[in-house]
């Protein structure tokens, strides 16, 4: 009996990894097979549905053409994302999805836009019975015509003199500016020329003064040269102009005479030439002494 009851004992620890095992794997297969049909329902089910509402609610995997934008709700309050065209992600039966269009859109007036606006209003604000659509002109008293008319040409006269008016300041501006370059520019040469003459005034200067200079030089050295010449003419008359060399002119002069006197008195002639002669010595003589 023991060993039986220690086998019995034995057996359901035995027993109990098998069991645990085969309910383990069961769950697994749940599992996946619940998943495989959440995703078929998130995403196949939305697609073959009509319903474009509740496609956008429970699609997971959204597309969002060309020409719009994704705008979403969650609990209806609107959110602040805003997706672009092309494949997006959302939570399913919490976020609602909705594409704007961003692009203009261009609508053709038929017969078919009386059932085009009561599916709009079907589907965007129930309650709403589109009777009849009739399309026409809508006609404009003269006086109105004529006012709107009048308005429009004094609102373009308005826009042309005010862009005249910039033109012209536009213009003004540009003169100024010239102006301006124009007076500095004048300003500037003045200036250069202004420079130019006082270099060439002061040039003209040195120059001059380089003549004066070299004019006093060279009439200082002339007066230098005559006087030098004068005293030593001076000297040279007086060791040339002696006694003996003033008897022998005088003497050459009588002798060189082409005239004949006769007479008893011509002694007296050459001795008074003597005397003459002594008398031009005296005078010679003081002014060598005065000298």
């Amino acid at each position: 009996m023991d060993q039986q009851q220690q086998q019995g004992a034995a057996n359901p620890q035995a027993q109990s990894p098998q069991g645990d095992g085969g309910s383990g794997g069961f769950f697994a297969i749940l599992t996946v097979l619940l998943s495989f049909i959440a995703i078929f329902f998130m995403v196949l089910v939305p697609s073959s549905s009509t319903d474009s509402t509740l496609k956008n609610s429970l699609t997971i995997i959204h597309q969002v053409p060309e020409g719009h934008v994704g705008v979403y709700w969650r609990g209806g309050a609107l959110l602040n994302t805003i997706t672009d065209p092309g494949f997006h992600v959302k939570m399913p039966l919490i976020t609602h999805f909705e594409p704007i269009q961003v692009t203009l859109q261009t609508d053709l007036i038929d017969e078919k836009m009386k059932d085009a606006l009561q599916a709009d209003c079907t589907r965007y604000a129930p309650g709403i019975q589109i009777i009849s659509v009739r399309v026409t002109k809508p006609t404009i008293p003269d006086s109105i015509r004529r006012n709107f008319e009048q308005m429009e040409e004094e609102r373009t006269k308005v826009l042309i003199a005010m862009e005249r008016q910039r033109v012209a300041e536009k213009e003004a501006e540009t003169q100024k500016k010239i102006a301006i370059s124009e007076a500095q520019k004048n300003a500037q040469v003045s200036m250069i020329q202004m420079e130019q003459k006082l270099m060439e005034k002061d040039s003209a200067r040195k120059q001059e003064e380089i003549s004066n200079e070299m004019y006093k030089a060279r009439e200082k050295s002339l007066a230098d040269a005559s006087f030098y010449r004068s005293l030593k003419e001076a000297e040279a008359n007086k060791l040339k102009l002696t006694p003996q060399y003033l008897e022998l002119k005088f003497i050459e002069s009588i002798t060189n005479n082409s005239k004949i006197f006769f007479g008893s008195k011509i002694p007296n002639m050459v001795i008074d030439q003597r005397l003459l002669g002594n008398f031009l010595q005296d005078i010679t003589r003081k002014t060598n002494l005065e000298a």
